[in-house]
């Protein structure tokens, strides 16, 4: 059975991560309505701006279905502002959006646009080093009970897993370094084969 990985296409580079999908070898759907929830693996959430992405989520009814979609089983992969999305905590005092994942965040922690900037990381989990692009990137700033770090950037956290929960501050996308996909489609194999057992 072929593997569908959805991209929440509100705002954001989502032809980008459908793209990364494809070449990693699985079908990329992009998600405009709530209904298509339930034809697909996984879903990414991808960056954009926080709070527009969260009262469109709001008022196509995505909170609860992908709240629900995540206690289902299924994993959530939130890039940039989609891992201020998944946070439970926003320093902002932004109100939460999706509450999923046990950690409090920092907007725009890396500066502006023009404090924008590429690296390579090493991220738990995956053998070689890892591009990442950080366009006005979010910060995690603490992490709660089920939270693995997977990766810092000068003592800072820029990537945690909570179960089937994958968060990034950083673009992974914006890159031609498919490893954080490829990491996110093994998740999503891994919950497709516990459902079957």
């Amino acid at each position: 059975m072929e593997t569908k990985i959805g991209v929440l296409a509100l705002q954001g580079a989502v032809d980008e991560h459908l793209n990364m999908i494809r070449e990693v070898g699985a079908i990329g759907i992009a998600i405009k309505r709530k209904e298509q929830l339930t034809g697909i693996d996984g879903i990414i959430i991808p960056g954009g701006e926080s709070t527009t992405i969260g009262k469109m989520m709001r008022k196509y009814g995505f909170i609860e279905e992908i709240r629900s979609f995540a206690m289902s089983g299924k994993p959530v992969f939130g890039t940039c502002a989609g891992l201020i999305v998944l946070a439970n905590e926003i320093d902002s005092g932004e109100e939460a959006h999706l509450s999923l994942m046990n950690m409090r965040v920092s907007r725009n922690a890396f500066g502006r646009q023009k404090e924008s900037f590429e690296t390579v990381l090493s991220i738990k989990g995956i053998p070689q080093p890892v591009r990442a692009v950080f366009i006005r990137a979010p910060l995690i700033q603490k992490v709660g009970i089920g939270i693995e770090v997977l990766a810092t950037y000068h003592d800072r956290i820029v990537a945690a897993r909570q179960g089937l929960l994958l968060a990034t501050s950083f673009h992974p996308e914006l890159t031609d370094d498919t490893s954080l996909h490829s990491y996110f489609l093994q998740m999503v194999l891994e919950s497709r084969s516990s459902e079957k057992g």
